[in-house]
């Protein structure tokens, strides 16, 4: 069992940043993977970014690509997501998700992690 509890959103307003925060806790090991998904009000779940396994490589949706840094500490079993030049469409309850036994073809997939934390509303004003 991991358990993950988001922290760090808000409201902010276009162009500013804002830095999430994931704490987790239970059974982490060097294959799980953490990732952040998003989802808006109507909308599908959609992968944001994702820290494969212990390998310190990372994964970005072209939405965020080159505005986001997803960074993923391991002593503390920590996982944070940086977002910069926000936009009204990041608005969204940000979720972090964990699995261990994920395959890479797989990973922008919300269907197949097992473990969510609660989410934290981030809402980016025009």
């Amino acid at each position: 069992q991991v358990q993950l509890a988001e922290s760090g959103g808000g409201l902010v307003q276009a162009g500013d940043s804002l830095s999430l925060s994931c704490s987790a806790s239970g059974r982490t090991t060097t294959s799980t993977t953490m990732a952040w998904f998003r989802q808006a009000p109507g909308k599908e779940r959609e992968f944001v970014a994702a820290s494969w396994r212990s390998t310190g490589y990372t994964y970005y949706a072209d939405s965020v690509k080159g505005r986001s840094t997803i960074a993923r500490d391991k002593a503390k079993n920590m996982l944070y997501l940086q977002m910069n030049s926000l936009k009204p469409e990041d608005t969204a309850v940000y979720y972090c998700a964990a699995d261990s036994h994920l395959i890479m073809s797989t990973m922008r997939d919300p269907d197949q992690y097992d473990y969510w934390g609660q989410g934290t509303q981030v809402t980016v004003s025009p």
